[in-house]
């Protein structure tokens, strides 16, 4: 083996390595929303989880990126530590697709149909597919579908590379040696582990043994135990990712080296024991492409038959290496580890915003209260409420920008927008419940009474904006598109009350039926509850432009106010809260 192949072999891994970086990044990207769905079918229901696992690796090609995903919602209070443990192992049987995909490297033969199967014939016409939809394609799946076509044409491309690089080692006898000695099983399983844990991906470190089957010198009692030590390697990703993460957390990592230690080691004492005494053949036959793909899956289908029945055993032995702390654990409101999956961190930061809007118009609906309440205003609730907006519009905000700076889809994209326009605006409402509940104890500090008249007219207008604030919060919270139509014209109609209220304070100051001290605690209240209609107008906008792929708000509303049933709801308004 010249250095011209060595520097081959290392031109190769590196394709290779890139090429399933870029595949996998991809496909993740392009089934974000599949991701959720199928994370979001989850039940306690072990066998469910399993195949949850199963089906969400397969698809993005990684069970490092699954059990790292994995950590990431247990620490966020998205999945139970029960519900875990089957993804975990489903996980495991998921990632052996990536072999399976490989092995179609080793078909050989002169039939036409034969060659027109092996990679090196169709990755060509994929990678040319794939650059004109990467240059030409205008929506990100598009895109996405062509790095995923490039991806998987740079991993063959480099799986072939390194395959030619290290044919010439089949005549070397320092290599076959080499992997005599892997034939001591401990030695091979701690050969694969170390491989993986470097790689961080044991698809990866499968690839490469695949790749050096075609040098003849990888008997299969020498891949079997590598292929084993692969397994516990790949738990490194999930083990780095727990740190810093919930108890809780770093169970479900724990539960991942423990399902892959226990399963190697009862495999491989039954390996050990067979080989002694059976001494089959076939372990010192050379493995190919196909023969490491069979290993693969069929040790880790039979690390889960085995461990599966038993995975409450699994989670007790977690509890019992990872005790619970002597103080209460808080579970992370928002996970770095699922800026990953964008679908899901996006769901995530979707739920808070919701949680941060329930909160922002309780706290405004508990300012409304105070101006005529004879009781103890609610000052400490309202504080709280305002104190949480302030903090979800900081986490969720940052977390956004972290997000937007990924490689994500246009919906996504849009998504993020979207959220990034309603936590303002519920954030703003909030502070204007402080507003509120201040007027009111400047009223009861001072003695201050409203007249009759304004009283009712200031009834009329807070009416109206509890009115828009749950309208709001249904169109929002709910999904509920009638309700965000029915937003714009009811603000207007309070915007309308506000100039009609002013002039009216205006005349009652000009006969003396008002101080000119209430004049400004009145002033003041209009503007909070006219600013927070118009923060309703901004959310149902929002909601409108998402159900209509289309983030132009000024064009949103103005096809509103355009809208036949505009009018006809604006009059419906008007009369309700007696303008007309």
């Amino acid at each position: 083996m010249t250095i011209f192949d060595v520097l081959a072999l290392i031109g190769g891994l590196c394709l290779f390595l890139f090429g399933m970086n870029v595949m996998g990044d991809s496909l993740e990207r392009r089934a974000g929303g599949g991701l959720k769905l199928l994370l979001g079918k989850l039940t306690g229901n072990k066998f469910k989880a399993f195949l949850t696992g199963l089906g969400v690796t397969a698809v993005i090609q990684s069970s490092s990126a699954t059990t790292v995903m994995v950590v990431g919602f247990v620490n966020s209070g998205i999945m139970t530590l029960k519900q875990s443990i089957g993804v975990i192992m489903g996980a495991n049987i998921g990632t052996t697709v990536t072999a399976w995909i490989l092995s179609l490297g080793g078909i050989s033969g002169d039939n036409l149909f034969v060659k027109l199967l092996k990679p090196m014939s169709f990755t060509p016409i994929l990678a040319l597919i794939g650059m004109i939809m990467l240059m030409f394609g205008k929506s990100s799946k598009k895109k996405d579908t062509g790095m995923i076509l490039l991806g998987f044409a740079t991993l063959m491309f480099g799986m072939d590379a390194m395959s030619d690089a290290v044919a010439g080692l089949a005549d070397v006898p320092q290599f076959q040696n080499l992997f005599l000695m892997f034939k001591n099983p401990i030695l091979g399983v701690l050969v694969g582990l170390l491989i993986t844990a470097i790689l961080q991906s044991s698809s990866a470190s499968v690839g490469i043994l695949q790749a050096l089957t075609v040098t003849g010198q990888v008997s299969y009692g020498a891949a079997i135990p590598i292929i084993m030590g692969q397994n516990i390697g790949t738990c490194v990703t999930a083990m780095i990712s727990s740190v810093g993460a919930n108890r809780n957390a770093k169970r479900a990592a724990v539960i991942h080296l423990s399902f892959n230690i226990i399963g190697t080691v009862v495999w491989l004492a039954v390996f050990s024991i067979l080989s002694a005494i059976l001494k089959p053949a076939i372990l010192d036959a050379s493995a190919s492409y196909l023969g490491i793909a069979v290993a693969h899956s069929v040790f880790n289908i039979l690390c889960t038959l085995l461990l599966l029945p038993m995975s409450s055993l699994l989670e007790k032995l977690a509890l019992k290496l990872v005790p619970d702390a002597k103080q209460k654990e808080t579970v992370a409101e928002l996970d770095e580890r699922l800026l990953v999956t964008p679908a899901i961190a996006l769901d995530r930061c979707n739920a808070l915003v919701c949680e941060m809007a329930s909160e922002a118009t309780e706290s405004f609906t508990l300012g409304l209260d105070s101006i005529f309440s004879k009781d103890r205003l609610p000052r400490e609730r309202i504080q709280e409420l305002e104190d949480k907006t302030d903090h979800y519009e900081d986490i969720i905000g940052t977390y956004l920008i972290k997000l937007s700076r990924n490689q994500i889809s246009d919906a996504d994209s849009a998504m993020v927008s979207k959220l990034l326009k309603l936590i303002g605006d519920y954030e703003r409402i909030a502070d204007h419940s402080v507003n509120v509940l201040e007027s009111a104890e400047e009223l009861r500090e001072k003695g201050i009474e409203f007249s009759a008249e304004a009283r009712k007219e200031i009834e009329a207008m807070c009416s109206a904006t509890r009115e828009i604030l749950e309208l709001s919060r249904s169109a929002f919270i709910d999904g509920d598109l009638k309700a965000a139509y029915h937003i714009e014209p009811l603000e207007q109609v309070i915007d309308e009350l506000k100039e009609h209220l002013r002039n009216q304070h205006i005349l009652r100051l000009k006969d003396g039926t008002c101080t000119v001290e209430a004049g400004f605690i009145w002033a003041d209240l209009l503007t909070d509850l006219e600013r927070v209609a118009d923060h309703c107008s901004n959310i149902a906008a929002c909601v409108i432009d998402t159900a209509h792929n289309n983030m132009n708000l000024h064009q949103s509303v103005r096809e509103m106010k355009e809208g036949t049933d505009f009018e006809t709801l604006y009059g419906i308004y008007s009369k309700k809260y007696a303008l007309i």
